[in-house]
């Protein structure tokens, strides 16, 4: 090629512009940012939400049990939705939301969202389980909240592959930096891409979603349908489901901790079900420098030990830290025991403070975790976004005493340059 010819070519390349935020977010009459959660019964309901522009007078979704060819189309039905309008920095838009009800359990199902005229794809889920027995997968993150579209999404595309059969997703806290900017939250959406309409979301707020005025964003409750069953006030963001014999707990780090503290401990003095997991953003054992939240751990810790929370899963300091079976202040043991976790999921990293509370830690890591509970046995993956297996173990429930943590053997401390081992015991 002509030196000219190249040099001219070379200068229409790099004159091209980026796309602005405002124009690659903007919303239109095509649904998008659809997202299933739960607002009841995992077995027997689900929830859908979505986002259009002030266009759609009138949104729907049709829903149809799955068939092994279209002739599902002659069975759908349709379904008016809830609106609400929210106006951003760039724009304002239409979020709807439908509650699909009366569903069979353990069934696939089929379902679009739209105005009647413009439609998503026929989407597929699947409802839980009514046995409690049941066999249960489900993946767990910590922060996405910075490059997401470019850096968190491989990190939760990867999560797929290594665990098929997720029936939900939990995210622990700080989705997006800053929670004011909606097109951080067209990144959130766009980076797992069909995952989330497939797969529900369970996620609980960080601190990031509260911005300097100390209220919650408004775009959560638009955008996301979740129970409202726990402290008033603090609905869709401090709340419970039932699922396959566990109790999954979602806490609200970021407010009314003492309100939260007494509804939890009458919620599991209730408790049917052997297993119980918490969710929040905040750690009780931090695991970055400077970041102890003691009120935090005087305040719901003694809620943990009293009815033997099996795990915790929280994120907030960017490094990775995971205790063993544990209560109260290190190295005090019970008659009870938790396992307590710090991940982070996003590109944002921070130094660990390398505390002798946590048995396996890691810095400069993007991670995903992977949980399976059968039966009195779950068992516990943390991945790196390579899908390289960085820690394991399976928690073992045993009859009148705490439960029993196997390490899975042959796992070798971190050999990459900015990521730290710990040789802690892993004695019970």
């Amino acid at each position: 090629m002509r030196p000219l010819l190249f040099l001219a070519l070379a200068a229409q390349l790099f004159a091209a512009e980026k796309v602005k935020p405002d124009v690659l977010h903007r919303p239109s009459p095509i649904p998008d940012r659809i997202i299933l959660t739960w607002s009841a019964d995992p077995s027997t309901t689900q929830s859908v939400t979505w986002r259009t522009d002030k266009s759609v007078a009138e949104a729907c979704a049709e829903i149809a049990p799955s068939t092994a060819g279209p002739q599902f189309l002659k069975l759908a039905q349709r379904i008016a939705a809830r609106t609400e309008a929210l106006k951003s920095e760039s724009y304002e838009a239409l979020y709807h939301a439908v509650e699909f009800t009366g569903l069979k359990p353990d069934t696939p199902y089929l379902y679009r969202v739209g105005d009647g005229a413009n439609w998503s794809e026929w989407n597929q889920f699947r409802t839980a389980s009514a046995d409690p027995r049941a066999p249960l997968e489900f993946i767990y993150v910590g922060d996405a909240q910075n490059d997401i579209w470019a850096m968190w999404s491989r990190v939760i595309r990867q999560s797929l592959l290594d665990a098929p059969r997720a029936r939900f997703i939990v995210h622990a806290g700080d989705l997006v930096n800053r929670s004011a900017r909606d097109e951080e939250w067209g990144e959130w959406f766009m980076a797992p891409g069909w995952i989330i309409r497939s797969i529900p979301s369970l996620p609980t707020p960080g601190n990031h979603e509260y911005p300097s005025k100390g209220a919650l964003n408004a775009n959560w409750k638009p955008q996301f349908t979740l129970p409202g069953n726990g402290v008033p006030g603090l609905e869709e963001t401090n709340y419970y489901i039932d699922i396959h014999g566990l109790r999954l707990i979602s806490l609200n780090s970021n407010e009314k901790q003492d309100e939260q503290a007494a509804w939890l401990d009458q919620l599991l003095a209730a408790n049917p079900h052997p297993w119980v997991i918490c969710a929040f953003h905040h750690p009780i054992f931090s695991t970055a420098r400077g970041r102890d939240n003691k009120r935090l751990r005087e305040t719901w810790q003694p809620v943990f030990d009293r009815h033997a929370v099996d795990m915790v899963l929280t994120g907030h300091d960017h490094t990775y830290g995971r205790t063993n079976v544990m209560s109260g202040a290190p190295p005090v043991k019970s008659k009870s025991g938790t396992v307590y976790v710090v991940s982070v999921s996003g590109p944002k990293m921070y130094r660990h403070d390398k505390a002798r509370v946590h048995a396996r830690i890691a810095e400069d890591t993007q991670l995903f975790q992977v949980i399976r509970i059968a039966g009195g046995r779950l068992s516990y993956e943390a991945r790196t976004a390579a899908g390289e297996l960085f820690d394991a173990f399976d928690l073992v429930k045993q009859k009148n005493r705490p439960n029993r943590l196997v390490p899975k053997p042959g796992l070798s401390p971190p050999s990459p340059r900015g990521q730290a081992g710990s040789p802690a015991s892993t004695s019970q």
